[in-house]
């Protein structure tokens, strides 16, 4: 074999790398460790200073350990090193990552290794993290006489493979110290268990617990504090040093802490977690530690919670006068510690547990009854609150229920001491916040220190006003915002444990069923009132009643005005009535049940300026409004409380039809009026003026027809005396004989004719139109039938000197008045003419022509014009144009248009309502209840009859035009 070759650079440096790897995995001591490092750096890389310092995490600081220097003065290399915020060391401490400087002679954040710099001549220099994971363990230091800080690659891997070699071999050495010098906290707590075990009471148990405690921890003090939840204060029940401290003791330590002195302490307390304050550590908040350790008079404290079934029953605590770092062991053990007593401390009342866990089933079972029972829900809440407010041992027992028409709460039940007032006040709707939280919970909300906690903040100022401080809340029903709410409240800061929460909760939701099942039973009671009600107003409305008894019709719409007020109870209810046309309301009074509420009947009430009334006009349905928003001219004759509330509504039936009254109903304001009712008075009050205007048409039809009565028998009887008068000179004439002169003959025979043709006319119309009218049928030339009709208005042409003219029958008369007697016996009478004749009663149509000439004449300027325009019309034609015209019997294939013009002024109201599609309200004032356009609305109305029309229309050049539609004769007739 040949010489074995000598290794080459590259290779040595390798292993020497892994020899020095495997002195470190193998070595335990640090300072053997250290040294392996120092000289493997030294041999391996040509820097003139080496440091390595060790990190100690509780301090922040860096221990030397040692290294090499340019002139082996090694004395400050194992110095400590406090590290202060913006030092370059810090930096890697922090960061853990490399760090290159330059040169650090001129490094002003290392101002110590500078020193040494410019002593030594070292300028670049390079700091790395000595770590394992995320752990700084050290630093090393590399410093070179030479500018600069490069690393080649691989020497950078060979230095941070050694030095994460170191780092994770410290890491063991230091976990495996901590692991030796660590105290075993399981050991200790089983003996204390055991030793519980055998302890008969609960003093026993906690001074076992507070010695084993401080012997384990070694602190100055070990401390038991009891939670009182009435008054909300920590009493100090047993110590290391005074043993057993009485509740009523007068030393210091058994004085207590209030929670309110003791703030985020107390809220740290109740979410279970561990209280830490030690050197310049703390898991509250840094202000709040200052305070609670002045208050303990102590510099370190570790306290555990005492809990049971998420109630706070205490703290142990641990204190000492010096500041101190209290390890995850003292943590656990104290932990463990309050956990034992957590479990002893209920055993001690576990009878009195049952008991009241026996006697909160018997409440809630009690309330359940209340569901089932007769007994109304005041009797049901009297029994409940009493034994509830008992139980929790608190002041008020109130009952909330949301009105959406006030958008509040108004209280439906109160119950407290004889000493203290109710409460008389509402209290605003949720905010957002608080709705939801009501929402979402599942047990009552506490509320332990109301001046404090923000929640509920809009209750607040009415509810510490009234001397609440805390409280209990609880949801009865499940809706998007709670209806019924149940609220128990306390006059000190206090707080409830989850069993007296949960117990409210289950009565709480036991009462949200019975105030349901009591409003089902008072909407069922009072739809049941309704409809009594509605019956009687209803046969109330339906009476007869005579119209001339003016008592009789006030007293049937007093029993309606009850009836209106019974359903809201109302202590007053009034009508303010007025007829059409009036300007004064009279008041009738309906209910007044209440001195405080009244009227002055005798006052008068103007409508067009009293508010009410023009308000209760001004709105299509109710109006409601305070009694505040009054005017004082309405006061003075109105009485109600300045806290009242008034309804007002018009006696309204169809948009067309005038108002005649306004109901107007009052009540105290703190009454609540459900939409329900309100719906059912503003039915019965629409009925009511429904009937107000049927019974004042029957009364103005009644009286019209019988005044109608009274004039067709007097003009019956005078008729009738008239034609015995008439008759008894024609029978005398008779009997003197004829005259012997031939002239006077004639004329004596022509003038006989008439009369006796009058009596003749006299006598049928007496016999056949006695009390309705007698429908005859005659032809007659429409030639002739003008003629006579213009031979009747002769003298009133004189009079207005007034131009008449006839066309459309075949020659127009258009000669002036004074030639009209000529004229008209001159219209001509040709066979032609004559075939134009109209049927029908000629009696009737010549008095409706008649009638319609004088309306021309008297509407007509002087020295004006009328025209008579006569047209055939074929009578399908008219059909066509005008369906609606019904009135044309089907035989008649052809019709007369007579149409009356004149330059005159008419009313266009007039001509409005003339108009047959035009409603009419017979209760209003109307230009037809008196002539003369009352004598054209007869005779519109008998053309009907007649089988004819009459229209009244205006033309563009208005001109006044009456049309007159007459069936004319056909040639089969």
């Amino acid at each position: 074999m040949g010489q074995p070759q000598k290794p080459i650079a590259a290779e040595q440096q390798i292993l020497s790398l892994g020899r020095v790897l495997q002195s470190l995995r193998e070595e335990d001591d640090v300072d053997v460790l250290i040294e392996t490092t120092i000289s493997y750096l030294k041999e391996q890389f040509d820097y003139k200073l080496i440091w390595i310092a060790l990190y100690d995490r509780l301090n922040h600081i860096l221990f030397g350990k040692g290294g090499i220097t340019p002139d082996s003065d090694t004395s400050f290399l194992r110095q400590r090193v406090v590290l202060s915020p913006g030092d370059l060391l810090e930096q890697v401490v922090i960061e853990q990552h490399p760090l290159g400087i330059a040169d650090l002679q001129t490094e002003i954040r290392a101002p110590e290794w500078r020193k040494i710099a410019k002593k030594s001549h070292i300028q670049g220099t390079i700091i790395l993290p000595i770590r394992y994971k995320d752990r700084c363990l050290g630093v090393l230091l590399l410093g070179s006489e030479r500018w600069g800080y490069l690393v080649t690659g691989e020497a950078k891997a060979r230095l941070m493979m050694v030095l994460g070699e170191l780092g994770a071999v410290l890491y063991q050495n230091e976990m495996h110290l901590q692991q030796k010098q660590t105290k075993r906290s399981d050991e200790p707590l089983l003996e204390l268990l055991e030793n519980l075990r055998t302890l008969s009471n609960l003093n026993q148990r906690l001074e076992a617990t507070v010695q084993a405690t401080h012997k384990f921890v070694s602190p100055n003090r070990t401390n038991v504090y009891w939670f009182e939840r009435e008054g909300r204060y920590f009493w100090c029940r047993m110590s290391n040093q005074l043993v057993t401290i009485a509740r009523n003791s007068s030393s210091q330590q058994a004085a207590g802490m209030t929670v309110q002195e003791l703030s985020d302490f107390y809220y740290a307390l109740t979410v279970n977690q561990i209280v830490s304050i030690g050197d310049a550590r703390s898991s509250l908040k840094s202000h709040f530690t200052a305070k609670l350790l002045q208050k303990l008079k102590v510099r370190s404290l570790l306290a555990a919670p005492i809990i049971w079934q998420k109630n706070l029953l205490g703290f142990l605590a641990v204190e000492s006068n010096e500041p101190r770092i209290w390890t995850e062991t003292d943590k656990n053990f104290v932990q463990g510690a309050a956990g034992l007593i957590s479990l002893v401390a209920t055993t001690e009342s576990m009878e009195n547990t049952i008991k009241q866990i026996q006697e909160d089933a018997q409440l809630t079972g009690q309330v359940a009854q209340g569901i089932y029972s007769e007994h109304d829900l005041q009797e049901t809440l009297d029994s409940c609150a009493k034994r509830v407010l008992a139980r929790l041992v608190a002041t008020r027992f109130l009952l909330l229920e949301y009105d959406p028409e006030q958008n509040n709460y108004q209280f439906i039940y109160q119950s407290q001491p004889h000493n203290r007032r109710r409460l008389a006040f509402a209290l605003n709707t949720l905010k957002e916040l608080d709705g939801q939280l009501l929402q979402r919970s599942t047990q009552a909300v506490e509320i332990e220190n109301l001046d404090e906690d923000l929640r509920f903040f809009n209750w607040r100022p009415l509810l510490l006003e009234s001397g609440v401080r805390s409280l209990l809340i609880c949801k009865c029903t499940h809706e998007h915002i709670p209806a019924t709410l149940l609220v128990i409240t306390h006059e000190t800061h206090r707080s409830w444990t989850t069993l007296e929460k949960e117990l409210l909760w289950a009565v709480s939701q036991q009462i949200g069923v019975i105030v349901r099942q009591w409003q089902l039973h008072n909407r069922t009671t009072q739809q049941q009132k309704t409809s009594q009600a509605f019956e009687q107003c209803l046969r109330i409305l339906t009476q007869s009643q005579n119209s001339k008894i003016e008592v009789g019709k006030k007293h049937l719409e007093r029993t309606a005005l009850e009836q209106i007020a019974s359903i809201l109870g109302c202590p007053l209810a009034v009508l303010l009535s007025w007829s059409p046309g009036e300007s004064w309301a009279e008041i009738i009074p309906g209910v007044v049940h209440n001195s405080l509420f009244g009227i002055f009947s005798d006052a008068s009430i103007p409508i067009e300026t009293e508010a009410l009334i023009q308000w209760a006009l001004a709105t299509e349905s109710y109006l409601t409004l305070n009694v505040d928003n009054l005017p004082p001219q309405t006061r003075k004759w109105l009485n109600t409380p300045d806290k009242g509330q008034i309804l007002v509504m018009a006696l309204r039936t169809n948009a067309d039809y005038e108002i005649t009254g306004v109901v107007l109903l009052a009540d105290y304001q703190e009454r609540r009026w459900s939409e329900q009712n309100l719906s059912a008075i503003a039915t019965l009050i629409s009925q009511l003026a429904w009937w107000r205007r049927e019974k004042q048409i029957t009364r103005l039809l009644e009286s019209t027809t019988e005044d109608l009565r009274q004039l067709n028998w007097y003009k019956h009887r005078r008729l009738e005396e008239i034609q015995r008068i008439t008759a008894l000179s024609l029978k005398q004439i008779h009997d003197l004989g004829i005259p012997t002169n031939e002239l006077t003959q004639m004329r004596y025979e022509l003038l006989l004719r008439q009369l006796d043709h009058t009596a003749a006319s006299m006598s049928g119309m007496l016999k056949l139109e006695q009390w309705q009218l007698h429908i005859s049928w005659e032809t007659m030339p429409i030639a002739s039938l003008l003629k006579r009709s213009l031979e009747r208005i002769e003298n009133l042409l004189k009079q207005q000197k007034l131009w008449i003219g006839v066309h459309g029958l075949g020659q127009q008369i258009d000669e002036q008045s004074s030639k009209i007697s000529s004229l008209a016996r001159g219209i001509p009478t040709s066979s032609a003419q004559s075939a134009m004749a109209i049927a029908g009663d000629i009696v009737k149509i010549e008095l409706v022509i008649h009638e319609l000439l004088v309306t021309a004449c008297n509407r007509s300027q002087t020295g004006g014009r009328i025209d008579i325009w006569c047209r055939r019309l074929d009578t399908s034609k008219i059909l066509d144009a005008n369906p609606s015209s019904s009135t044309l019997e089907a035989d008649h294939q052809t019709s007369l248009e007579l149409s009356i013009t004149y330059n005159g002024a008419i009313e266009p109201q007039l001509l409005t309502e003339l108009h047959d599609n035009t409603p009419k309200d017979v209760l209003a004032h109307s230009n037809l209840d008196q002539p003369p356009a009352l004598h054209l609305l007869i005779c519109q109305n008998l053309m009907q009859e007649l089988g004819g029309e009459l229209n009244f229309y205006q033309l563009p050049d208005n001109r006044v035009v009456s049309r007159l539609l007459l069936p004319l004769v056909g040639h089969d007739s």
